[in-house]
């Protein structure tokens, strides 16, 4: 009898919309998808305009200025577009899976085109590099901002947000370590200098087909998302959204403002890392590093995540963060101190490695830290806008991106990086080492901002979201009751 008292007791105090173990893993395969797609364009799509493309770096950074700055319209419009259109059958957010998993998988593909091919006139070029990338941009937001919604409708639980986040991480670690870890075998072959000196250099057609097999992969892992998840949260059978009060709202609010500035941080050092592959190719001379620097990256959040969801339990997700963006801060720090010669590359990956570890805890709480921004917001406003904050966010997240970008690549072009030289040779005196203190000067810098965000600004402990938590729940049973 006291057993079934135990069993009735927990079955009551049990989250209604609580999820378990399968649904999270069908979440995470949405991430996976986007990560074939959007790591492969970030990590190697500048090496392909300046090594295949030859377009100078300086037009390189322009053009990520333009295409990014465009997101200021692009990523708000399509938050609008999602929180206006009313729920489905399917639901609110999942319809997007399947209508724009091909589409956007298609404009990744076109993006390592190479269309010199046909012509070799720098505006025809340059023109196909706006259309597609701008291209590709628009659908990547069309498909990522009605998924990071979907995360806040799947369930209201904080622990299944945990579970939702957690697991997100792991799909983003599948989708973003594929081309990590395999595409320096395919897109790079062996050549020589101009000194006869054996050097990996750009292979246009690996770059092609090593994209076609990242379309394919997404589309597959965005139609298995859409099959495997389910919107539990209520939504509104016909929003009314006052856009001018909602978006207003988010920037009168503390922690959606450090949440929006950790975005752009956190994006961009993600971004910025990409140019670690011209320190692979130019300064350590071995492309295959760009594999064990994956491997530094992504196995610490693999060792971490079984372990994530107790810590965040027992210390909360701001605590967490502020402690990993430290350790991440101060192993930053040594490596551009110690600045590694060209034969000690073993020192920079034992460094990757060490921030990977620190980075892990930002990264696996990250999506339930936007849930709880989210909830949040709704709380202080009582506007449910779930679409419009992530449509926000994934702008910051951009724009941390093109700050990367423009800023990386110009820092390039001031150390002597040239396209026309510089995509045929290996290690070159003075430019090199230039390429590496750019390497390791911004992460130290953006590991600490980071840092002093997390410990100082954002006001969201675990204490005061226990409060927001249970006023959201309250609030969603009356609307499902409501609705029913």
């Amino acid at each position: 009898m006291a057993l079934k008292g135990k069993e009735k007791k927990a079955a009551e105090n049990q989250h209604p919309n609580k999820i378990g173990i399968k649904e999270a893993m069908g979440y995470m395969l949405g991430d996976s998808g986007n990560l074939f797609v959007l790591t492969y364009v970030s990590s190697f799509l500048k090496v392909f305009y300046t090594d295949v493309l030859k377009i100078d770096t300086d037009r390189v950074a322009r053009l990520f200025l333009f295409t990014r700055l465009w997101d200021a319209v692009n990523d708000p419009l399509w938050g609008a577009i999602v929180a206006k259109r009313p729920p489905s059958k399917d639901g609110k957010y999942r319809p997007y899976l399947k209508w724009i998993a091909v589409p956007v998988a298609l404009a990744q593909l076109a993006c390592f085109y190479d269309i010199t091919r046909h012509t070799d006139k720098t505006w025809v070029i340059m023109l196909f590099a706006y259309v597609t990338y701008i291209t590709f941009g628009m659908l990547y937001t069309g498909i990522n901002v009605p998924f990071g919604s979907l995360a806040s409708v799947i369930t209201d639980d904080p622990e299944g947000r945990t579970l939702l986040s957690t697991f997100r991480s792991i799909g983003g670690g599948i989708g973003g370590a594929a081309p990590l870890l395999l595409a320096p075998y395919i897109i790079y072959t062996k050549g020589t200098d101009k000194n006869g000196e054996e050097i990996d250099i750009a292979n246009p057609n690996g770059f092609f087909y090593f994209a076609l097999a990242m379309a394919v992969c997404a589309i597959i892992f965005y139609l298995m998302c859409y099959k495997s998840t389910k919107e539990r949260v209520h939504s509104d059978k016909n929003p009314k959204i006052d856009f001018k009060s909602a978006y207003g709202g988010m920037f009168k609010s503390r922690p959606f403002i450090v949440l929006a500035v950790t975005g752009v941080l956190i994006s961009g050092q993600l971004q910025f890392a990409s140019l670690n592959q011209y320190l692979y190719k130019n300064y350590f001379c071995n492309t295959h590093l760009s594999v064990l620097g994956s491997i530094a990256q992504y196995l610490p959040m693999a060792l971490m995540i079984p372990v994530t969801p107790m810590l965040v339990k027992k210390f909360g997700k701001k605590e967490l963060a502020g402690f990993g963006s430290l350790f991440s801060a101060i192993a930053a720090t040594t490596c551009y101190l110690i600045k590694p010669r060209t034969d000690q590359a073993w020192i920079f990956m034992i460094v990757l490695f060490i921030i990977g570890f620190g980075y892990s805890f930002v990264s696996i709480t990250n999506w339930a830290v936007v849930a709880d921004v989210i909830d949040y917001q709704f709380v202080k406003t009582g506007i449910k806008n779930e679409s419009a904050i992530y449509a926000v966010y994934t702008f910051a997240r951009k724009f941390g991106q093109t700050i990367a970008d423009f800023g990386g690549l110009m820092l390039l072009s001031k150390v002597g990086y040239v396209a026309e030289e510089m995509s045929n040779s290996g290690y070159v005196e003075g430019v090199s080492e230039g390429i590496l203190k750019v390497c390791t000067a911004i992460p130290a810098v953006t590991y600490t901002l980071i840092y002093l965000l997390y410990r100082f600004a954002y006001p969201l402990t675990k204490e005061k979201l226990e409060p927001i938590y249970e006023k959201v729940r309250e609030s969603n049973e009356t609307a499902t009751e409501e609705a029913e």
